[in-house]
């Protein structure tokens, strides 16, 4: 079973990692995890012409290693193998995206993400997975 966990740093996403770590001895199988983070493309209009494709690509790998940080030592932890990935685009559609190309069985992930302010301007993450994803989707308090 592939079971993909997307992880904005947010502590509802690190509460669907430790779901994820809990149920794992309830399987029969140990079950292939990925971790995806998507970071929004901020490459847009003019930005270009003042920093370059190396640093808007090197901004991109240290915020998504950032965010991956803790559930990486979670099932670092846990001793369970994963595989992480770092996308650029808009979360939802990336995450469904991931999820197809990857042919996963389950995406678990938290119910809310960073929130606040950012979440009403950008709308529900969550809520757009929900409708455009193929596969079923677990989602934790």
């Amino acid at each position: 079973m592939k079971i993909l966990i997307p992880v904005d740093g947010s502590d509802s996403a690190q509460r669907a990692v430790d779901h994820v770590i809990k149920q794992v001895p309830l399987l029969k199988d140990i079950p292939q995890l990925l971790l995806l983070n998507v970071q929004w493309n901020v490459a847009k209009g003019n930005v270009k012409l003042f920093i370059n494709q190396q640093t808007i690509n090197d901004y991109y790998r240290e915020q998504g290693i950032a965010a991956l940080q803790s559930a990486r030592a979670s099932l670092d932890a846990a001793g369970l193998t994963y595989q992480y990935h770092i996308s650029i685009g808009t979360p939802a559609d990336a995450i469904a995206q991931y999820a197809q190309e990857q042919a996963v069985e389950q995406i678990v992930m938290g119910r809310q993400g960073q929130g606040g302010l950012k979440s009403l301007l950008l709308g529900s993450v969550v809520k757009k997975v929900l409708q455009i994803a193929d596969c079923p989707i677990l989602l934790v308090k």
